[in-house]
């Protein structure tokens, strides 16, 4: 009699050793070049790394402004919690695997009617219980369980690698939005030491004007190139307000009252040379877009494990009794065991277009995984063209400031000994503060560029996070084997 009710149960288990619907994950290979495009050095550094963003900002003010950005900022703390969401998410998945046990008890007493009952005459009882049951537990021969609780567990790794998404995200922003706000800084100093230079200029030809010694017409050129000073410090006003706020709105700090600016001052180090490819496979959203790869692979796995069948057991043990106090007296257990073995027969296509959706997924990770490396090659290749050609901008502006500085010179000394009229001076002005104001900008472009190349190579990750390697949360960036 016992062999027959085990012959179920051998059969199962005999299947679940020789099939298995899981299917090994094919990596995507992704030959990525050796070298970055014009960069001769990248050889003979294959296990070069990224500095800890602390290294590269040199400016304690900027230092400041990212570690309270790291605290305020509503953007990381949203993905934050987006992180421990998915994590709950894993955590429900996850808690399917295990049986679930209760225990509990239960006391009813009943009258039933004479004419209810054999004896003919009403009858009152009792009946208690005391149980601890188990509910319903799958048993996973198939792993549709457990690939459901894998990709769950794919999908928190990738959240949670959103979150450094989002702090390198934040650490650009903020740089970017601090050297803007410096160099509207600088312009805005160089252009009041303009305006107080033509400000005096205006009040030495009004006073030739008033006494006859120039035309009005001279004065209206001087009164001219006072008043395009006024307009660029009024333009320069305007946009450092805006730059102000949506660098407060970024960090919650108080911008109005930043350290006096120091001309020529380096606010971001230069990005080492050299650095290898390789570094992109690390960088948070290539890793996170291969987390994704292996959750859909998952989900694939647990929509083909729906076509086999499925074995769930419920059950309970306890003791029952018709008298409370004899609910622990001997001949009082009570069990039951409840056995379920269901097989899809038909249901319309259901499974397989769930399968087809799965599987037509996961060609839409493996594709979005492509694009994310070969995106973040391209933006590493953009940031080293930006920070060569910034050099070079530099060096131009530089060289064309002294031309103009020359000229202006010459022009007022022609002006001064009557060879030319005071239009050239004009003109030579005009064109030296816009020079002027041209080298600013390359200057800061150029630390703007270092900071698109550090981000591009995935710095600035570590933002808010623990200096020390030993204190820093290690499933932020696990990954698991293929």
């Amino acid at each position: 009699m016992l062999i027959p009710r085990l012959l179920p149960w051998a059969v199962a288990l005999l299947l679940a050793g020789c099939a298995s619907s899981t299917i090994p994950l094919q990596q995507p290979q992704q030959a990525l070049p050796t070298q970055w495009p014009g960069d001769t050095q990248t050889r003979g550094n294959a296990d070069a790394a990224l500095p800890p963003w602390q290294a590269m900002v040199v400016d304690p003010a900027l230092t400041q402004l990212l570690q309270q950005a790291a605290s305020y900022n509503h953007d990381l703390r949203q993905a934050l919690l987006r992180a421990q969401e998915a994590r709950a998410s894993y955590g429900i998945e996850n808690a399917s695997r295990f049986p679930t046990l209760a225990a509990g008890s239960s006391h009813a007493r009943a009258r039933v009617p004479g004419d209810l009952n054999a004896s003919g005459r009403a009858a009152t009882g009792s009946d208690h219980e005391v149980f601890v049951g188990l509910s319903s537990w799958e048993l996973d021969l198939w792993g549709r369980v457990r690939n459901l609780s894998n990709a769950a567990l794919q999908q928190y790794l990738a959240t949670e690698l959103g979150t450094q998404t989002a702090r390198q995200a934040l650490f650009a922003q903020v740089a970017r939005s601090y050297l803007t706000l410096r160099e509207m800084d600088e312009r805005l100093t160089l252009t009041r030491h303009t305006l107080d230079s033509r400000a005096e200029t205006l009040r030495i030809f009004t006073r030739r004007y008033e006494v006859g010694s120039i035309s009005k017409y001279a004065l209206t050129q001087v009164e001219s190139l006072h008043h395009q000073a006024r307009a660029m410090a009024a333009q320069l006003e305007q946009e450092r307000a805006q730059t102000a706020h949506a660098l407060h709105l970024l960090t919650g700090a108080d911008v109005a009252q930043l350290p006096p600016l120091v001309r020529g001052q380096q606010f971001f180090a230069d990005v080492p040379v050299g650095l290898p490819s390789s570094l992109l496979t690390a960088r948070p959203d290539v890793v996170a877009a291969e987390h994704q790869l292996q959750a859909s692979h998952a989900r694939v796995d647990a929509a083909r494990a729906a076509f086999l069948p499925r074995i769930a057991l419920s059950g309970s043990f306890g003791t029952a009794s018709a008298q409370l106090d004899g609910l622990f007296d001997n001949g009082s257990k009570a069990w039951n065991f409840v056995p379920t073995i269901s097989l899809p027969l038909w249901d319309g296509g259901l499974r397989q277009s769930q399968l087809d959706l799965a599987a037509v997924r996961q060609n839409a990770a493996v594709v979005d995984y492509e694009r994310t490396l070969q995106t973040a090659f391209r933006e590493v290749a953009d940031a080293l063209s930006a920070r060569q050609l910034m050099t070079q901008q530099l060096q131009i502006q530089r060289d064309n400031l002294h031309s103009l500085q020359e000229r202006s010179r010459l022009a007022q000394l022609r002006y001064d000994s009557g060879a030319s009229p005071y239009l050239d001076v004009l003109d030579a002005q005009r064109d030296l503060l816009s020079a002027a104001q041209q080298v600013v900008q390359a200057r800061f472009d150029q630390q703007t560029a270092s900071v698109s190349l550090y981000t591009a190579l995935g710095g600035g990750t570590g933002l808010g996070l623990p200096a020390s390697p030993a204190e820093a949360t290690p499933v932020a960036t696990s990954r698991t084997a293929h």
